[in-house]
């Protein structure tokens, strides 16, 4: 590892390794390798729903696609560099007639991700956008009992496969949201942003107190602190603060992502970088403060801009895994078909093919941060010592291997091969 700033990632175990007579093997060759990062790095797994889970109802989700059924070649692309993935509830899309939820293609998803050790989260069990149009006309007391009961139900109803969510997004703009009709915003305008925070996390909670449970936005200036401040002082548990960095309008630099994690950290919970875009085209104009409003007929992904793309997505990642706070980061699509706004976000291009951005978090994840099959020998009482980035790894002589795993603090550890 060559960047100082991360040694607070890193960790070593000293090993005695014993063969299958229970004997140490002194002075025998082995070769240890990384399996998985402990980190989250994460994207979504949109893509994945209709490859996975077969074909959908007749709302589409409202992001990320794919129109080819090359699951392999995707799949590849997807878990050579992620182990965390983002799967999409949006209430409009899951459940577009009401008692009729989309529960068997995210099941069929989930467990096919789970199936090739991706960690799985849910997204968002409430939110003001993308909602069922059955909501409208409700009584708000039956719309909020129905929020309730979905809350409960997916959080209940995926516990052991699905123990991530993002319990409520962009609260901070909930109650005053004007584009568009839906109920939620209705409700947070009547009960308010922390009556919703609190139905979000309570019911969550007490459909699996084993959930990790994240407050998410978008909105990082000071309105959001004032959010986690009053949710906080009303007694409500968050697991993770959730921050939003779609950067369409450019790479907001080093000096502004360091000061943005320090205030969101001194609240003393894990942060989550969520949302987290760099495009490879033109930049959407500054003056635009609603990325929404800002929709083109094509934005084509160029050799310029895939270059600088790869070179922040690079500057990015090492700002955020140094500030000791950050505990996942969760890019926001994986190729530029059906992206977010027709934006050219992704780190593979429309064709499949990858993009420099790509290969330059492959360089970081599965190179510089990341411990190939390395032979190395024991000492006559038959130990190693393993340094690398905190995981899970392998060691292995012959046919015979065993796992470990490197954590935080220096350990020491007999493992038999078996």
């Amino acid at each position: 590892m060559s960047d100082s700033r991360l040694r607070h990632r890193t960790g070593k175990t000293t090993l005695t390794v014993r063969g299958p007579d229970r004997r140490v093997l002194a002075d025998q060759v082995v070769t240890v390798e990384q399996r998985r990062h402990a980190f989250a790095f994460g994207n979504i797994g949109f893509d994945f729903v209709d490859l996975v889970g077969g074909p959908g109802p007749e709302i589409a989700q409202p992001f990320g696609g794919t129109d080819s059924s090359d699951l392999d070649r995707l799949g590849d692309l997807w878990l050579h560099l992620f182990n965390t993935a983002t799967l999409p509830f949006y209430w409009g899309s899951y459940e577009p007639r009401r008692g009729a939820p989309d529960t068997e293609r995210l099941t069929r998803t989930a467990r096919w991700l789970a199936g090739h050790g991706v960690t799985v989260k849910g997204h968002p069990l409430v939110w003001h956008t993308v909602q069922p149009p059955w909501l409208l006309g409700l009584d708000l007391d039956e719309v909020e009992a129905l929020q309730r009961a979905r809350i409960r139900d997916l959080v209940g109803g995926f516990a052991g496969l699905i123990d991530t969510w993002d319990a409520i997004n962009e609260a901070v703009i909930m109650p005053v949201f004007g584009n568009g009709d839906n109920a939620i915003t209705d409700l947070a305008r009547a009960r308010g942003r922390i009556h919703m925070v609190r139905m979000a996390f309570e019911e969550a909670r007490a459909a699996n107190p084993a959930a990790t449970l994240v407050l998410n936005d978008f909105d990082l200036s000071s309105a959001y602190e004032c959010l986690i401040e009053g949710v906080l002082e009303a007694g409500v548990r968050l697991d993770a603060i959730g921050l939003q960095t779609h950067m369409h309008q450019g790479y907001r630099g080093e000096e502004y992502t360091h000061e943005m994690l320090d205030r969101f950290a001194r609240y003393g919970l894990p942060l989550h970088l969520t949302e987290t875009t760099l495009v490879s085209g033109h930049l959407m104009p500054p003056e635009i403060e609603d990325l929404n409003d800002y929709q083109i007929p094509q934005w084509p992904s160029t050799p310029e801009g895939e270059a600088r793309q790869a070179e922040e997505i690079v500057r990015h990642y090492r700002s955020l895994l140094a500030h000791p706070a950050v505990q996942a980061v969760n890019y926001w699509g994986l190729t530029d078909r059906g992206a977010w706004l027709g934006a050219p976000a992704g780190l593979v291009r429309s064709d499949g093919s990858r993009k420099p951005s790509y290969d330059a978090l492959e360089a970081l994840i599965k190179g510089e941060w990341w411990l190939p099959p390395t032979p190395m020998r024991t000492d006559p009482d038959g130990m190693i010592t393993v340094a690398g980035f905190l995981g899970d790894y392998t060691v292995s002589a012959g046919e015979r291997t065993t796992h470990f795993t490197i954590d935080a603090s220096d350990t020491t550890a007999t493992i038999d091969l078996a």
